[in-house]
């Protein structure tokens, strides 16, 4: 769905009407916790989550993560959102679509093995008997089914937690200082705009990080652009192409895991065509767009660069036992 404006400002009449829909919201979550039973897999599980619904920057992070855990054994699990998939499956990068795995997995799978699987448990038990030796499961911190031996929430530094409020009167999937008492550290994905960090209890672990394009990238620095966007928050793309010097023609904002469809690839081209300018997107919509379209849109891929490295090395050293 797309995100709703009034989420992320000051709480109105929208807010206040659909509180009491946000107040069931919780009662539903309070009695799935208190019900669940929690599965502890083999081997430890990392948990790359966040409190608000969209995107607020968990892929990468999980990626970041593997980069410094280069040489374990190591697995992504995901729930596959928008994929048709129940799992636990391994999806190749090369063999499966979003369609069937969800996006996210796509670019999971070209780092390390990845599995996708609805039931987390399931998923976590197959990760490891398949020889995984550490989980990095992408999102689920809301999902009481599997036990966490580290859990990091992401925050997007422009939007914060929104307007404070739970769903659908705003964007958080639970209470901010409920998340944060089973949480592990906060990573703050840009500049922290809102607060973030002076609002946590005093010692508790804050990593700051950045989104920043990669050298493969460079090909558009510059250039005039028609930019794609169906993410959590499009105009954090649009953003990026205005920093990297692009003149963005135009720009078409879709919602996040947004499927594309031929027709409207093939209508923004034209348009890209007409204003002398190059499409480009997301690597998570790349994997979206219909296969005939794929080479007629270019990419612009980024990376999560830690401010602090050695801080998150401690943070995973200690988890995984090697401190």
């Amino acid at each position: 769905m797309r995100t709703p404006a009034f989420w992320y400002g000051a709480p109105g009449t929208a807010s206040a009407l659909l509180a009491p829909a946000a107040g069931l919201y919780a009662l539903g979550a309070r009695l799935k916790n208190q019900f669940a039973w929690a599965y502890r897999a083999d081997v430890p599980v990392i948990c790359v989550g966040n409190l608000v619904a969209g995107g607020a920057g968990k892929t990468p992070v999980a990626l970041a993560l593997a980069s410094l855990l280069k040489g374990r054994k190591l697995a992504f699990l995901s729930r596959g959102y928008g994929g048709s998939e129940a799992g636990p499956v391994q999806v190749e990068a090369y063999r499966h679509c979003a369609d069937e795995v969800g996006d996210e997995p796509l670019l999971l799978a070209r780092a390390a093995t990845t599995w996708v699987s609805r039931n987390r448990a399931t998923g976590a038990r197959a990760a490891a008997a398949a020889g995984a030796e550490i989980i990095i499961m992408d999102d689920g911190f809301q999902n009481p089914s599997l036990e966490k031996d580290f859990s990091l929430i992401v925050v997007d530094g422009a939007t914060g937690f929104g307007n404070g409020r739970l769903i659908p009167a705003g964007p958080l999937r639970e209470p901010v200082g409920v998340g944060l008492e089973r949480a592990d550290a906060v990573v703050i994905v840009g500049d922290d705009k809102t607060g973030i960090a002076a609002n946590l209890r005093p010692g508790f672990p804050v990593l700051a990080s950045r989104l920043t394009p990669t050298p493969d990238a460079d090909f558009v620095a510059g250039k005039r652009v028609v930019a794609i966007a169906g993410i959590g928050r499009p105009e954090k793309f649009f953003a990026t192409l205005v920093e990297m010097g692009c003149t963005v023609a135009a720009h078409h904002a879709f919602a996040d895991h947004h499927r594309y469809t031929t027709d409207e690839i093939m209508h923004i081209c034209a348009e890209a065509a007409a204003l002398d300018a190059t499409p480009v997107t997301t690597e998570k919509d790349w994997v979206r767009l219909p296969q005939p379209t794929r080479a007629m849109v270019q990419t612009v891929p980024v990376t999560l660069e830690w401010q602090d490295e050695a801080q998150m090395r401690a943070l995973l050293g200690r988890v995984l036992g090697q401190q």
